[in-house]
């Protein structure tokens, strides 16, 4: 329910009055003395999804934007045409629940903080993302997302598309970009000064941080998140509903992963860096383009009725054009996932293998004790460098017959030559 507060401007009280009797609202109308270019306030209550028919009923009438207007939330409404009204616009679908336009303009603006605090802010949730995915902590990486001001942005780009408001459109494109930039930028610098200042171990090889790891080669699945953060984050905005929770998720699928770029430039592998940053990238695109398509579907129009077919001509052109990049990224990462299938496919392989050579009568003395596969270094699409094993045998040797088979046995499974490392140890028979 809203409350909606008007200043009647000097010859359209009788206008605003019969609108409002002709839908048999309730209203309060006072006298206005403050010698400006209004004779009266009139406040009236509404059920929510009349409010936006209603103030645009009100504007082709005349009431421009020089009048001041006001809605807020109205805890209870006691009225009996009241109660007939929401009958009339509460109809149980999905525009029955939504903001007005106005009100979600609004809501799209106060999201997005002045830039000094959004630029600081972005800065301390990439350093303490960074910090995190040093310490393989999903507390603190989560901690870090709390503090991330990026939905105002990844909302506001979509909110200023659909409604025509091309200033918030520009205002929020802005902000991204200035967004992921300093959010790599910060985790690069940080990153850099923690390795010189060894913070952490020397020599640390952060592929084998859990927490780095995954954001450095991200699957198809990642896709989902950053799809599901977008419609979630504007079905939230546009019902009045608490948006802190969304804003988390979307900088779940944005704050991370820039984290681990920066972390993989700071340590002089720029190619660790393509899959995070092309995971940063396609979760913008998959943000923005998840909410175009929900706003739309919700109802939410340009003010200006007769601009709704080139609005709408622009909107399918920004949705056209997002989905066929997010497809290219989609391609690229459907590319990663099938590398790590294949890298999961080959251990599961070659383990089945050395296990079956183990069980074979000639070598049924030794057992396998460990099995270890070693990734290589070429990130995005790695892939096995090396497989290491320890096996128990009766005199800790192994003989040459067992490790060529091994080694025989193993590489069958790999589209490019694995290295075979066999330890030996001797076990006592009791």
């Amino acid at each position: 329910m809203r409350l909606v507060q008007l200043t009647v401007p000097t010859g359209k009280r009788e206008t605003i009055v019969d609108t409002l009797e002709d839908r048999k609202i309730d209203y309060v109308l006072t006298d206005e003395n403050s010698n400006r270019d209004y004779t009266a306030v009139i406040y009236f209550p509404l059920p929510s999804p009349a409010v936006e028919p209603v103030l645009d009923e009100l504007q082709d009438a005349g009431i421009d934007d020089d009048a001041y207007t006001v809605v807020v939330d109205a805890e209870t409404v006691i009225s009996r045409r009241f109660e007939s009204l929401r009958e009339e616009y509460e109809n149980g679908d999905v525009e029955s629940d939504r903001i007005s336009r106005q009100e979600l303009q609004a809501e799209a603006d106060s999201l997005t903080p002045t830039f000094a605090v959004y630029a600081i802010m972005t800065v301390i949730s990439a350093v303490v993302a960074t910090a995190g995915l040093f310490l393989d902590s999903p507390a603190v990486v989560v901690g870090s997302m709390v503090i991330a001001p990026l939905i105002g942005p990844a909302l506001g780009l979509s909110v200023g598309s659909v409604i025509d408001d091309e200033e918030l459109f520009k205002h929020s494109l802005y902000y991204q970009i200035i967004g992921i930039v300093l959010a790599i930028g910060a985790a690069a610098v940080f990153a850099w000064m923690v390795r010189m200042t060894n913070i952490v171990p020397p020599g640390l090889n952060i592929s084998g941080v859990d927490e780095i790891s995954e954001r450095l080669a991200p699957d198809l699945l990642s896709l989902a998140i950053a799809l599901g953060a977008g419609v979630a984050g504007i079905i939230s905005i546009a019902t009045g509903t608490s948006v802190a929770l969304v804003g988390v998720m979307i900088a779940a699928a944005l704050i991370p992963p820039a984290a681990a770029a920066g972390i993989a430039i700071a340590w002089g592998q720029p190619s660790a860096a393509i899959g995070s940053t092309a995971l940063v990238l396609v979760n913008v695109l998959s943000v923005n383009l998840a909410g175009l398509l929900t706003l739309w579907w919700a109802g939410y129009r340009p003010e200006n009725l007769f601009s709704i077919g080139e609005i709408q001509q622009r909107v399918r052109k920004r949705v056209i054009g997002l989905a066929v990049i997010v497809l290219v990224f989609a391609v690229f990462l459907g590319a990663i996932t099938y590398s790590s299938y294949a890298v999961a496919t080959f251990e599961e392989n070659a383990r089945g293998e050395v296990e079956t050579v183990l069980s074979e009568d000639e070598f049924a003395e030794y057992q396998l004790l460990e099995f270890e596969v070693i990734m290589d270094d070429n990130y995005p699409f790695i892939g096995p460098e090396r497989v290491t094993l320890t096996i128990g045998g009766p005199q800790g040797e192994i003989p040459s017959e067992l490790a060529d088979t091994l080694h025989e046995r193993i590489n069958q499974h790999a589209d490019d030559p694995v290295g075979v490392e066999i330890r030996s140890v001797g076990l006592t028979e009791r």
